[in-house]
């Protein structure tokens, strides 16, 4: 046994001994190069040799990663002076903003979104001085304009419709993107505000002032024409002539004609006529003459035949009051006026009155009254017609005389005082005309402000 041991030690060393000296021949083939091995370097350049040779382009330099600026003390608040559904984002400009900056600004539900895009706008745009009227009297007397104008951004988030509808008292979360060459960036922090809606719209305080100091002016004035009935109004000659056509219309013995305009009664013009046939209807009553009121509306024709009853009642005659004498003719514009020539050339009116406003009949009325030989006296505010009527009647009231012509008839305190306020408050205003055109002559431009948004 041991034997057989010792034999098979001695066949498995003679065939290692075997290997190895084959092993060692085969290397002993290889023969060395006689210069030295490269260098790494030198290895490198032989493979971007090889490179050339196969035609492949080395390796190009990673670009410079993108630096997009961010904008700094972001808020988003409720926007003020609206209805309850808009938010407004400020935030001062980043430092190096160029046209080619974008900012995106998303609305969501939640700090997580889902996000909804609002809007952008480039790094140029959206600065606060363009909507400063969201925000009362920050710009009054170029008050940081120079300065706000180019360091602070506003995005107004309103009611888009489809968009995003906001919802007054629901707070919304918004985020601000900036973009830069498609590298975006987001604002670190995620903002929130609810929209409420406010009573009163503080750009509108100064609206609010003159006001209130017109209607002080008016209330002054009326108190004034109750202790003093009698305060100086300009002379109108129209008015003055009243008393004159209808005592010629006496002396004559023939009627006198009063047209109240061919608007309804929702026009002020037609108010303002109504008022005047009221004192006409009472001269007339004194007078005991004959008043021919034709209408155009049936409503003014109801007024009409109230005013002119209640003139001869205060007259003391109202067995004179004939209602047959005020009468509706026609609604449309061009039968009506040929009635009234019919009514001119057949009862020859002595004195004819056009009040209120008119259209393009008012040349043939005119013409016609005064192709009979009628005093005529006109009022009426309709700027076109104001040449025919100017052509050819006696007297004319033109624009707001119109509306002077109830006070300067009746003396009433309370009319009396409204006109005096209201030609005040006129005054006031061309004064202020006046001022600050000299002082924007000048380049001082901060009046100009007292008289709108204050914003």
């Amino acid at each position: 046994m041991r034997n057989l041991i010792r034999l098979a030690t001695s066949v498995a060393i003679a065939l290692t001994l075997l290997l190895c000296s084959a092993a060692f021949s085969q290397e002993s083939d290889v023969e060395l190069p006689d210069e030295p091995l490269a260098a790494e370097g030198d290895e490198l350049e032989a493979l971007e040799g090889a490179d050339m040779v196969i035609g492949l382009e080395p390796a190009a330099d990673e670009p410079p990663a993108v630096e997009v600026p961010l904008p700094t003390h972001v808020t988003v608040s409720d926007l003020p002076n609206d209805d309850g559904t808009g938010l407004v984002v400020e935030f001062e400009k980043a430092a190096g903003e160029t046209e080619a900056l974008t900012y995106t600004v998303s609305v969501g539900a939640g700090p997580d979104g889902p996000w909804r895009e609002i809007g952008s706008f480039p790094a140029t745009k959206k600065w606060k001085e363009e909507v400063g009227h969201y925000f009362p009297g920050f710009f009054w007397f170029q008050k940081g304009r120079a300065d706000m104008s180019s360091r602070f951004h506003l995005f107004v988030i309103q009611d888009q419709g489809d968009n995003v509808p906001l919802e007054t008292g629901i707070e919304y979360f918004v985020k601000l993107t900036a973009s830069l060459d498609g590298v975006s960036r987001d604002y670190a922090e995620t903002l929130s505000a609810a929209p409420a809606e406010q009573w009163f719209d503080t750009g509108r305080t100064n609206v609010l002032i003159l006001a209130v100091l017109f209607g002080a002016t008016v209330l002054y004035f009326i108190a004034r024409a109750r202790r003093d009935p009698n305060l100086f109004i300009r002379k109108i000659s129209g008015l003055d002539a009243v008393d004159e056509a209808i005592g010629r219309a006496t002396e004559m013995g023939k009627p006198i004609l009063y047209l109240n305009g061919m608007s309804s009664l929702a026009d002020l013009s037609t108010l303002a006529a109504l008022n005047i046939l009221g004192r006409v209807a009472r001269r007339v009553a004194n007078y005991e003459s004959k008043l021919t009121v034709p209408c155009r509306d049936p409503i003014v024709l109801t007024v009409a035949q109230e005013i002119v009853k209640a003139g001869y009642t205060d007259a003391g005659r109202p067995d004179a009051y004939n209602a047959d004498d005020i009468f509706f003719l026609t609604e449309d514009q061009f039968s009506y006026a040929a009635a009234v020539c019919g009514i001119m050339m057949r009862d020859k009116p002595a004195a004819n009155f056009f009040m209120g406003y008119y259209y393009a009949e008012s040349l043939i009325l005119a013409e016609t009254g005064a192709g009979t030989g009628a005093i005529q006296i006109a009022g009426t505010d309709a700027s076109t017609q104001l040449p025919f009527f100017v052509t050819t009647c006696d007297y004319t009231l033109i624009g707001e005389e119109l509306y002077a012509a109830s006070a300067y008839l009746s003396r009433e305190p309370l009319v009396l005082g409204s006109l005096k306020g209201q030609d005040m408050a006129k005054v006031f205003m061309m004064v202020m005309i006046i001022i600050g055109t000299l002082l924007m002559t000048f380049g001082v431009i901060f009046i100009k402000d007292l008289f709108k948004a204050l914003g």
